[in-house]
């Protein structure tokens, strides 16, 4: 008679227990986690796929693939997704906030500081030992997705072209949609079935108005406007529904309407806030943070990073139930085939870029070279690399500005 009941204790301590393990994951991951999207992703793959074996690496790949076609900030879309997935919808609100609030209270901090004092901090010497580790970690989870995601050597193929179209310049939406249609379009090919195509192109079309979003510039002459939170958080939530694209996209936006349209910002405090987003852990987004509290101290802070980020908690709540049907169904599998060696594709541009910012002498070629053997070879803990690479920077590369 009370089995039922010790079931039931039973599970709820089960659910307990995984959202612990969901809130310190993304805790850590929110105060090591530096070097943008790509490498919050690889570290996330680490955790998650190598370690703690939440998920396959195929599961892990589709959740990427459909993190890549909404708007908002990946990296953060992504803990979110992984967050549902291992503890539901309670799990899929813990690791969003846990993976955001480190970097939210970091930029809240610098941002005081930058107001009282009216400097930012220099981190080269920092980054000088973090990215070299940053490219390490990235090459890691790319070895290990791209075995679970090139199944064939066509998908090897369009994932050399994604590449070579993002790296000459084509936008990341599009390649990702043109990498999904190309996969389908090989499918119905092979399997003679065409009354797919129409299908797909519908799908596809629409999607590629989506990635055609751009920054809005304001029109006319540029007019001053009142300051409000009311207004400064209907900014960001729009940022945050519409941005596709790095921190640099993210720049255009800010500085079309807070420095030209409203003049609520300098040009030199938008890059400042750009930077620091840049150079804290975890999420890029929370330059909306400094932003937020330079224009309306901790209230605008608040309102900033709620407005920017709460989209994404929306889009994932809706689109996340939607990715198993859409790998259930062998047309939209093949598009998510297709994305998914496209959104690895632009993970590898990435790493290019990264690589030859990071890698700028023989300290910077040995630490990334040594983090890789840790990886690889010994499969040392992401995050304790990254913590070593920004110690190592301070000691070795002090001067480095």
């Amino acid at each position: 008679m009370t089995r039922p009941p010790t079931r039931v204790s039973e599970s709820a301590s089960d659910h307990r227990t995984a959202l612990r393990e969901v809130a310190w994951l993304f805790l850590k991951l929110g105060m090591t986690a530096f070097g943008g999207p790509a490498a919050h992703i690889a570290m996330m793959e680490d955790e998650v796929v190598r370690r703690r074996r939440w998920l396959t690496r195929e599961r892990f790949l589709d959740l990427l693939g459909a993190t890549n076609l909404i708007p908002g900030p990946n990296s953060t879309e992504m803990a979110i997704h992984i967050g549902h997935r291992r503890a539901g919808w309670p799990g899929l609100v813990l690791a969003g906030a846990c993976f955001i609030l480190p970097a939210g209270l970091i930029t809240l901090g610098l941002a005081w500081a930058y107001v009282h004092f009216g400097t930012r901090p220099q981190a080269g010497a920092l980054l000088y030992g973090v990215k070299p580790v940053i490219c390490a970690v990235i090459l890691q989870a790319l070895w290990g997705l791209a075995r679970a995601a090139v199944k064939t050597r066509p998908l090897a193929a369009l994932a050399v072209l994604a590449a070579v179209a993002n790296a000459v310049g084509v936008g990341e939406i599009l390649v990702l949609l043109a990498a999904g249609t190309a996969a389908v379009l090989a499918r119905s090919v092979t399997t003679r079935a065409p009354g797919q195509l129409l299908g797909v192109a519908a799908w596809a079309g629409p999607g590629g108005a989506v990635g055609g979003v751009t920054p809005h510039v304001a029109a006319g002459v540029s007019l001053a406007a009142p300051f409000s939170l009311t207004a400064l958080f209907l900014f960001f939530l729009k940022v945050g529904a519409i941005l596709f694209g790095s921190g640099y996209v993210l720049l255009a936006f800010l500085r079309a309407d807070l420095v030209d349209r409203w003049q609520w910002l300098t040009n030199g405090q938008l890059l400042d806030a750009v930077a620091i987003g840049q150079v804290t852990p975890g999420p890029v987004f929370s330059a909306a943070t400094f932003v937020g509290y330079v224009l309306g101290g901790v209230p605008g802070a608040l309102v900033a990073t709620a407005g920017i980020f709460l989209p994404a908690f929306v889009f994932v709540a809706i689109s996340g139930p939607l990715v198993p049907r859409l790998r259930g169904s062998p047309t939209a599998g093949a598009f998510l085939d297709g994305v998914n060696v496209g959104a690895l594709a632009l993970m590898a541009v990435v790493t290019f870029t990264l690589g030859r910012a990071a890698i700028i002498d023989v300290t910077t070629a040995v630490f990334a070279v040594v983090s890789a053997v840790l990886l690889l070879r010994f499969r040392m803990n992401s995050a304790w690399l990254v913590l070593g690479g920004a110690g190592l920077g301070f000691v070795v590369g002090g001067g480095v500005r």
